[in-house]
């Protein structure tokens, strides 16, 4: 849908907005409306915690609607009109998705969007609760700490598709893949110091930082997927998409089955690492991987910078 000099920021500035509404949430749900609900049941925190999730229900209900009353499929226009018309080809979905879930890279990323997708849903539920317990905060200053992980989705996912993008140009697909590696690294190391934190207010500055790494990591991760099969890009997409759920579901179940919140976030910090490191498998056809590959002459044109193409028009004298 978007060129490849913008494929990343585009993404990550449109998934990061959507995403702030998770901080959004953890301010109206733990700060506004909690306390609203509590007395509404006479004080009774267990029953008003359960009903507040209604709101959401709600919202979420509304807008799927509106999205199907009043959206389209892509910038030209539904595909079933375009189908129709011609402009667009029947395609297998069943084809499609085979072809996408074949491909090795499509897996790699599947697990890096579980290490930062997926620890930023883990995060969103699993704050609060770490700064009551370590902390002794009530709900309500616990929700609106934990907010500042999800307002971070205001830039910092737009930064990581910022940066692969300006890699590109320079490294080709290896600047992309160098930049998600580092991200998920830097990411990993940073949930080892949060959870290390003993002071309230390093424990917050720290939760920021990791938060930024974590939504870069997201940014710069649909930077990569685009490129991975031109044939079944939806595939792709929805199959690394889904690695987020997939991840907080694990890690949830790490956080669950661990009463020391403090252990739980170290086990989480080696997962990230490691999937850090599986960035060097990363081998998309026609592009040069960080160990093997060639980037073709076609592509490696595209990645030289303009001032290079200028200078090779001039006239030699």
């Amino acid at each position: 849908m978007f060129t490849k000099e913008i494929v990343g920021i585009a993404n990550g500035l449109v998934g990061g907005w959507g995403n702030v509404g998770g901080g959004a949430t953890q301010i109206v749900m733990g700060t506004l409306l909690f306390p609203l609900f509590t007395k509404m049941w006479d004080g009774d925190e267990e029953k008003a915690w359960r009903t507040v999730t209604i709101v959401p229900a709600v919202v979420a209900f509304t807008t799927g609607m509106i999205i199907i009353k009043f959206g389209q499929d892509c910038p030209k226009g539904n595909y079933k009109d375009l189908k129709k018309s011609g402009e667009m080809a029947e395609v297998s979905a069943t084809a499609s998705f085979r072809q996408g879930a074949l491909d090795l890279n499509t897996w790699i990323l599947f697990i890096h969007y579980a290490c930062c997708f997926g620890v930023e849903l883990t995060v969103n539920n699993a704050a609060v609760s770490f700064f009551v317990q370590y902390f002794d905060l009530d709900i309500g200053k616990a929700s609106a700490i934990a907010s500042i992980f999800g307002f971070m989705n205001l830039f910092a996912r737009g930064v990581g598709g910022w940066l692969s993008d300006k890699s590109m140009p320079k490294m080709g697909m290896r600047g992309r893949i160098l930049v998600q590696a580092f991200l998920l690294i830097a990411e990993g190391v940073c949930i080892f110091i949060f959870a290390a934190q003993k002071s309230l207010a390093m424990s917050i500055v720290m939760l920021t930082i990791f938060s930024i790494f974590v939504q870069a990591a997201e940014g710069s991760t649909y930077g990569i997927v685009p490129y991975v099969n031109r044939q079944a890009p939806g595939a792709v997409a929805g199959i690394v998409g889904a690695g987020g759920p997939a991840g907080a579901v694990c890690f949830g179940l790490i956080f669950r089955q661990i009463e020391d919140q403090r252990r739980a976030f170290w086990i989480m910090a080696c997962a990230v690492c490691g999937a850090g490191v599986l960035s060097v498998l990363i081998t998309i056809k026609g592009h040069r991987g960080l160990l093997c590959g060639k980037d073709e002459d076609s592509i490696a044109k595209l990645n030289m910078p303009v001032e290079d193409d200028e200078e090779a028009e001039k006239p030699k004298v």
